[in-house]
């Protein structure tokens, strides 16, 4: 009997929830989905809000990338489009030659346009061209700029002269050349742009101007809106070119580019034809071996400051460090602007077996005498002047 009212009691039927336990959970459910309601609300307010914000800061970036880049800069910037090019391509070109802000929203304004036919070619465009102008002209085809004078760097000669040149040749005086010549800031400007050219004369000491020999003989061509930075860039870059060849052999002729350019100075000015050139080098090289001064007049009339016919014993004498009757080695720097043959000489110096230590030539007949020892040049000079 227990057993069985043990096990009715085990099935007695559960108790109904009382009314106000059901009510309690509705008013708890109604809570808990107006809170998830609130959330959502503010989670979709966000949103809307941020998208709004970048849809007026993208519309605000694609406005200003459609201006021109600077409407107030009219200096004209060169850009080469090979052929070939994509207009994706095109439009990176234009941004990383800081001429449009853009190269996304250019190619989708091309895009959207349906802008074609771009053609290669150089192109001279400013900041302040609008996209409209810029695509135009690349429509049309390479563009060239107005001529407004040209400067002429003849071999030989020295900054200075460069700097009259450009002076009666262009608008800029050649006060504004020499100041520009002593421009720190633009000099280490152009030392980053060409390293493995500048480093050597913007390392140097007692130079009278650190580009003095690195602006290379050559017409230039002076255009329209183009700046004196730009006109000197191209001397140096011009220069760079025509070294680049040469870099290593100057390396392992345990040279640098300052010395380099410092002996073909002189065997500029010194030799005429080819053969002699490498001849003098040999001989200036045969010097600095056994630590005897380089003698060249060019140095001393450098020192001076000034050309003469003939040099007296206190012109030799005259206190310089551009004078290298009295010191040893190389000197600070270059004496002026030597030719391409004049470096190659330099580096491929002829008949240095030979022991040459002096030389003099006809003025008459420019033919250059060699010899090996003083006396000998004297007697050489001395058969000259008969």
């Amino acid at each position: 009997m227990s057993t069985l009212a043990s096990r009715e009691e085990n099935h007695e039927p559960k108790r109904s929830e009382q009314p106000s336990d059901m009510n309690e959970k509705k008013r708890r459910l109604a809570a808990e989905s107006r809170a998830v309601h609130r959330l959502v609300y503010w989670i979709i307010s966000i949103i809307a809000i941020l998208l709004v914000i970048v849809g007026l800061m993208t519309y605000r970036y694609v406005k200003q990338s459609l201006r021109p880049l600077d409407q107030n800069n009219e200096k004209k910037v060169t850009v080469q489009i090979p052929i070939g090019s994509s207009n994706k391509q095109i439009a990176a070109k234009l941004e990383s030659s800081h001429v449009i802000k853009s190269a996304t929203v250019f190619n989708y304004y091309v895009k959207m346009h349906n802008f074609t036919d771009f053609q290669a070619g150089k192109y001279y465009f400013s900041p302040s061209m609008t996209l409209d102008q810029i695509i135009s002209q690349l429509q049309k085809g390479h563009s060239e700029r107005k001529v407004v004078g040209k400067v002429l760097i003849k071999e030989g000669v020295m900054l200075e002269d460069i700097a009259t040149t450009v002076g009666k040749n262009t608008k800029w005086s050649k006060q504004q050349f020499l100041s520009l010549m002593k421009n720190e800031s633009f000099l280490k400007s152009l030392e980053k742009k060409y390293p493995q050219l500048l480093k050597s004369a913007m390392s140097a000491q007692g130079v009278r101007y650190h580009l003095e020999g690195y602006l290379f003989p050559l017409t230039y061509t002076v255009y329209e809106g183009e700046s004196l930075k730009e006109l000197v860039t191209e001397m140096v870059k011009s220069t760079d070119e025509r070294l680049a060849p040469y870099y290593t052999t100057i390396a392992e002729k345990d040279l640098t580019v300052q010395k380099t350019l410092t002996l073909a100075s002189l065997v500029e000015r010194e030799g005429v034809q080819e053969s002699d050139r490498k001849k003098i080098a040999g001989v200036f090289f045969n010097r600095l071996a056994i630590n005897m001064p380089i003698q060249s007049d060019i140095s001393v009339m450098y020192a001076l400051n000034t050309h003469k016919e003939s040099l007296t014993n206190k012109d030799t004498s005259v206190d310089s460090p551009y004078n290298l009757y009295v010191h040893t080695g190389y000197g600070p720097g270059p004496f002026n602007s030597p030719s391409l043959q004049s470096i190659r000489a330099v580096l491929a110096p002829s008949d240095r077996d030979q022991n040459y230590l002096y030389f003099v030539a006809n003025l008459k007949t420019g033919k250059v005498y060699y010899s090996h020892t003083y006396q000998e040049h004297l007697q050489t000079n001395s058969s000259l002047d008969q």
